[in-house]
């Protein structure tokens, strides 16, 4: 059976088999009902802003009727072009546009197809790595169906493109190092894609192909440094720019405080334990030695090669943590994004190591590691409508409103800048809030965001008049956000237990 099982994995044709049903699966579960929940306020800032490319071939901050700061005005420089984010996942999603049309399916589309296209990455990488098939089977398997990373390509964000750019430079380094002249170029175009989908991951992968080569391939080492060197000086315009901004100064914290970088490590490695790479797996290990040695079987835990790569990715996973620890303004899980399918490489190791105890093993650890996690809420998700507040809102103000009237939102003001015509003031964009008082539509959510939100919700109550406004309910539930990408915070579900969406609507003569 054993043998029969090994002849099985080593046949071409049963490769192109199980990569093409992962392909068909993946396109189901990153694809399946992917415009069915409206963007909330962070992809659809994403959106607005790719959108202005369509006009005026830059992205920018403002359209000539809304504004889409979300940090007070300071994302944009000089005639509102967009400093705060490096551009390429606007252009693609600009090209997106331009092809098929304006919409929320659209605007997810290009990110969920990186997503699909980092799951067979993560498959190159572990055979370019160890040409072993068990291990990239397991890997490919294990991202095409973990949660996380499955929300995170569902965004209309940068994330799944700096996933697949980080991967792809992993694989081009390690096609380097076996002497694969094409790799140069690969190599350096993945760094330059992954620089402009977002320069702070450029740091640890140039850092962990430089440690790693140091360590163990020094003969390469000096052309590494030169492709490094090339990506460097091809983008020093960029990389003066972009200093220009002071994010330490505008989210008030020291970028290199000791107390900081612990905190927000210990936090990035709780929600990798929590969501991504279950502690419990190390196990294996000792598990696997003792039972090994008391069936009196030889074992081996892979040659010097094997834990050189394994290095690699660890010196790419520490460094990684650490730089987002150092200048991200808050430990978010999405910023982990590039390190999901690094530690489904992890978890693929540990899983085809039990393969020494038993053949069938592995295939009961993945089936395991699906059932616990949430995929039937996933996939009622994929198979069902989901109502959040933005949905409401936006009907309701399309079906009964017109594009002059002035809308007036404490948050989430994005989506209604992208999903209707009007002038839209509120939020965070730290824009004049005097042209409120003249609002048509007045909508104060439940639940505010940060500390200047709460400063515009008292400014609406404080000068617009209630006896102004009649007050309507409408039936969706007026939760903090349209739906989040955090695993913490998602909803599969539309949720029932919540207090209905209030829009206060002006009273004018018309409509007495």
């Amino acid at each position: 059976m054993i043998n029969f099982m090994i002849k099985t994995l080593n046949d071409k044709n049963f490769e192109r088999f199980f990569l093409l049903l992962i392909l068909f699966v993946s396109l189901f579960l990153f694809l399946a009902n992917l415009g069915n929940q409206y963007l909330w306020q962070d992809e659809a800032q994403t959106a607005l802003i790719s959108k202005t490319i369509l006009t005026d071939g830059v992205p920018r901050g403002y359209d000539g009727k809304n504004f889409f700061s979300q940090e007070l005005g300071k994302e944009y420089g000089k005639n509102y072009i967009w400093k705060w984010h490096t551009w390429l996942p606007f252009y693609v999603l600009a090209f997106f546009y331009k092809l098929f049309g304006i919409g929320t399916f659209i605007s997810r589309l290009p990110f969920a197809l990186f997503g699909i296209g980092s799951v067979f990455l993560s498959y190159r990488l572990c055979r370019a790595m160890w040409e072993d098939k068990k291990t990239a089977f397991a890997a490919v398997v294990l991202l095409a169906v973990s949660i996380p990373f499955l929300l995170l390509s569902r965004q209309c964000r940068y994330y799944s493109m700096a996933a697949f750019f980080s991967l792809w430079g992993l694989y081009s380094y390690v096609k380097i190092l076996d002497g694969r002249k094409y790799a140069y170029i690969s190599f350096v175009l993945s760094s330059m894609f992954l620089f402009h989908t977002h320069y702070v991951y450029c740091a640890p992968l140039f850092f962990a192909v430089f440690l790693h080569c140091l360590l163990f391939y020094r003969k390469r080492l000096p052309i590494v440094l030169l492709l490094i060197g090339i990506v460097v000086l091809i983008n020093i315009p960029w990389i003066v720019w972009l200093s220009g901004m002071k994010y330490g100064e505008h989210y008030k914290v020291r970028l290199f405080e000791i107390k900081k970088l612990l905190q927000f490590s210990g936090t990035y490695i709780t929600d990798t334990f929590q969501y991504v790479f279950s502690p419990y797996l190390l196990l294996v290990v000792p598990i696997t030695a003792v039972i090994c040695k008391i069936k009196k079987q030889p074992i081996s835990f892979g040659n010097s090669k094997y834990w050189q790569m394994q290095l690699l990715l660890i010196v790419f996973t520490v460094s990684t943590i650490v730089t987002l620890s150092i200048v991200s303004p808050a430990p978010f899980f999405r910023y982990l994004c590039p390190l999901i399918p690094i530690f489904i490489i992890f978890t693929a190791c540990l899983t085809v190591l039990t393969a020494r105890i038993h053949f069938s093993a592995p295939i009961i650890i993945i089936a395991m590691l699906i059932a616990v996690s949430p995929m039937k809420d996933y996939i009622y998700e994929l198979t069902h409508n989901y109502d959040g507040p933005i949905e409401g809102i936006v009907k309701y103000l399309n079906e009964n409103g017109n594009k002059d009237d002035v809308v007036a939102i404490t948050f989430e003001d994005m989506p209604l800048k992208f999903y209707t015509n009007m002038r839209i003031i509120g939020g965070l964009t730290g824009e004049d809030l005097t042209e409120a008082k003249e609002a048509r539509w007045v909508i104060t959510r439940k639940y505010t965001i940060g500390t200047f939100m709460p400063l515009v919700k008292k400014y609406l109550i404080e000068n617009l008049s209630s006896a102004d406004y009649e007050r309507i309910v409408i039936n969706y539930p007026d939760t903090a956000f349209e739906n989040r990408e955090d695993p913490l915070y998602h909803q599969f579900r539309t949720v029932t237990n919540e207090d209905r969406v209030v829009i206060y609507r002006k009273i004018r003569n018309t409509d007495k």
